[in-house]
């Protein structure tokens, strides 16, 4: 049996979307195990862009079965929107879309949560929610008492559960000045127990299904959301995301053993974007960075928001792709670095005057750090049409060298472009 996992190593929007959906012909289940709708995976076929948030990335390819398994948060209305979309899109869904019952549900009180909670940081520093209810309904999963799994939406005392939950959040929201603190649990029953009439032909324990599955011999591809410097324990705390976004979070989010996954593809771009407050030790805010937001299109898949740009960061990269136990690399956005006329790659970091190779565990100490840097040439030549390894400039092909060796792993796809053909495979 081969599972095999892919991984954004740095703060997400990796093209991981785009990896996914190039390599789901190979295997028989797609299985998103993590995130809600904070995340967005966009995949072009031809001229087709496909704009994906909770529904695993294999979708577009037929044959192939697409699991949303327990780790994920589900916002039944979206969920059903982007079932319509691809329905409308002629796309069929039958058989091969699961949704977990024991994935938790984004509820009307949780964007309100989301915004009053953000407002109250400490230092004001906004750490990136999407404003989507994603961390108050992982909150709420972790206390469990006002929790929501897609399975209660069709038990018989649902209603009741609303209503009892309603009572309790109204309280909490007024304090917090929240604008729903008067929430109507007659209707927010009505509208769910629609949604789930409708989600209830792909609701499934999906947790038996998978079992069954690597015992059977399927092959598996776990897709992760955001990135591995996100992890809600291993990443940038506390501007990260609200589940374990790095490689350690693929059995529990999904229930496969660990032992069933045998395969690790780390995804890095060519360079670096954030999402929102943090540390960013090679940010930059110049001309360059701009150069790089409008070449890359950096802006957020599920927000619009400009994403922060800056040169690769080796020693955040090396550190996640150990973290999630990488066994190969797949470098995106090759192509939005081809007019520059040098590039930056940051090689280890200088602290209190002492170069290390380590990432800092606290988030002063990473802002306190200083990017130690090594200058490589530009190619400037247009590298989109490139389809085999030796066809890339010599600057180029010099550069993915040299982020595989500061990562200490082989590159085995380099991505020119959004579209599905402009990928190298990189024969080893």
């Amino acid at each position: 049996m081969a599972g095999t996992c892919v991984i954004g190593l740095q703060w997400g929007d990796e093209a991981k979307g785009k990896l996914v959906d190039l390599l789901t012909p190979n295997f028989d289940i797609v299985v998103r195990y993590q995130g809600g709708a904070n995340a967005g995976h966009t995949v072009v076929v031809g001229e087709n862009t496909y704009k994906l948030h909770q529904i695993p990335s294999g979708i577009l390819n037929q044959g192939v079965v697409n699991v949303v398994a327990p780790g994920v948060v589900l916002n039944p209305r979206t969920v059903l929107e982007e079932i319509d979309g691809l329905l409308s899109r002629g796309l069929p869904l039958e058989g091969r879309l699961m949704l977990s019952d024991r994935a938790h549900v984004v509820m009307p009180w949780h964007a309100a949560e989301d915004a009053a909670f953000d407002k109250s940081t400490a230092d004001g520093e906004n750490i990136g929610t999407t404003m989507r209810g994603i961390g108050p309904c992982y909150r709420d999963k972790v206390g469990r008492s006002h929790a929501v799994r897609l399975g209660d939406m069709l038990r018989d005392d649902f209603q009741q559960r609303i209503a009892c939950i309603v009572d309790f959040k109204r309280g909490i929201l007024a304090a917090l000045g929240g604008k729903d603190a008067e929430l109507d649990a007659a209707a927010i029953f009505q509208d769910y127990h629609a949604y789930a009439e409708k989600l209830k032909p792909y609701i499934a324990d999906t947790t038996a299904y998978l079992l069954d599955a690597v015992e059977d011999n399927k092959r598996l591809l776990f897709e992760g959301a955001q990135g591995a410097l996100l992890d809600i324990d291993h990443g940038t705390f506390p501007f990260v995301t609200s589940s374990n976004s790095s490689g350690v979070g693929v059995s529990s989010g999904s229930g496969v053993p660990a032992r069933w996954v045998d395969k690790v593809i780390g995804v890095i771009k060519a360079y670096c974007t954030r999402v929102g407050g943090g540390p960013f030790p090679t940010e930059l805010n110049d001309e360059t960075g701009e150069h790089i937001r409008v070449e890359g299109n950096e802006f957020g898949t599920t927000t619009g928001r400009p994403r922060r740009c800056g040169w690769f960061d080796a020693v955040a990269a090396r550190y996640t792709a150990r973290l999630s136990g990488v066994d190969s690399l797949s470098l995106m956005m090759m192509d939005v670095l081809s007019k520059l006329p040098e590039i930056q790659v940051c090689t280890s970091y200088e602290i209190n005057g002492e170069r290390t190779q380590q990432f800092p565990s606290h988030v002063d100490d990473l802002r306190s750090v200083k990017p130690v840097y090594e200058t490589l040439p530009g190619w400037r030549e247009d590298v989109t049409g490139v389809r085999r390894l030796e066809d890339f400039p010599k600057a180029a092909r010099s550069y993915i060298a040299r982020l595989s060796e500061l990562v200490e792993q082989p590159v085995a796809f380099v991505s020119v472009g959004p579209d599905r053909a402009q990928t190298v495979f990189v024969e080893k």
